[in-house]
């Protein structure tokens, strides 16, 4: 089947954190002050490993935006003080986690030609304050309250079908654009979406804070930044 020009697109639904906004540099550059003010170096390849292993615990119950479980969970091997106080320190550092230096202009660039969909397994707080960060370019947003479930779980995308059906859409109106390819490209394409993949990473090695796929998808479209996407998709 040939693939579908970016033209044809009327929607685009995106992974915010991660692909727009810079979770990695965010928990990172944290963590790095908590070790700071304590006398200890935070590697930064390390602190990414812990995380992902505490983040997708299994059996924890937990949406995502659990941070302070996280952080306690980690902090004994970065040799930091596993407190509360510190795990919620990490928590408040969220609102300032920056978006990535070609996004929000990407996002005004692509706004003028598609209606911008957020889908994101932050929790709606902390949404608020990254589609501020990226200009408040979004149509529509759906999070892990609203969905009540989290990525790569179908349910959550089937969310957003059903919104778009009540503007006369289905899926293949729709590009979804992400950088995980465990939450986001594997799943799109089991569900007949064309998907785009802004591989963030693609300078380094492995997968980082993100969990590492079973199995990699060749993308539809992909490219290593947000600007390439707006140039492709609106010149």
């Amino acid at each position: 089947m040939a693939l579908k020009p970016l033209n044809d697109f009327r929607y685009m639904s995106f992974d915010v954190v991660g692909t727009l906004i810079d979770f990695e540099g965010g928990l990172v550059g944290s963590l790095t002050d908590i070790g700071r003010d304590h006398g200890v170096e935070v590697n930064a390849a390390r602190a990414l490993d812990l995380y992902r292993s505490a983040r997708y615990m299994p059996d924890v119950g937990h949406f995502p935006d659990d941070l302070i479980r996280v952080y306690k969970v980690i902090a004994p091997d970065l040799d930091l003080p596993a407190t509360e106080e510190l795990g919620q320190r990490l928590r408040d550092s969220v609102p300032g986690w920056k978006a990535f230096p070609d996004a929000a202009a990407a996002m005004a660039k692509l706004k003028t030609k598609y209606r911008l969909i957020a889908m994101t397994n932050a929790q709606r707080w902390a949404f608020e304050h990254f589609s501020a960060a990226l200009g408040h370019p979004f149509h529509a947003a759906f999070t892990v309250d609203d969905a009540g479930t989290e990525k790569p779980d179908p349910a959550f995308f089937h969310k957003v079908f059903e919104f778009v059906a009540t503007e006369g859409a289905t899926k293949d109106d729709i590009l979804h654009v992400a950088q995980s390819q465990y939450h986001d490209i594997g799943v799109s394409r089991d569900l007949g979406m064309t998907n785009c993949w802004i591989q963030r990473r693609h300078a380094q090695k492995g997968y980082g804070g993100t969990i590492e796929p079973k199995e990699f998808t060749k993308p539809d479209y992909h490219f290593t930044s947000m600007a390439e996407l707006a140039a492709a998709a609106v010149g």
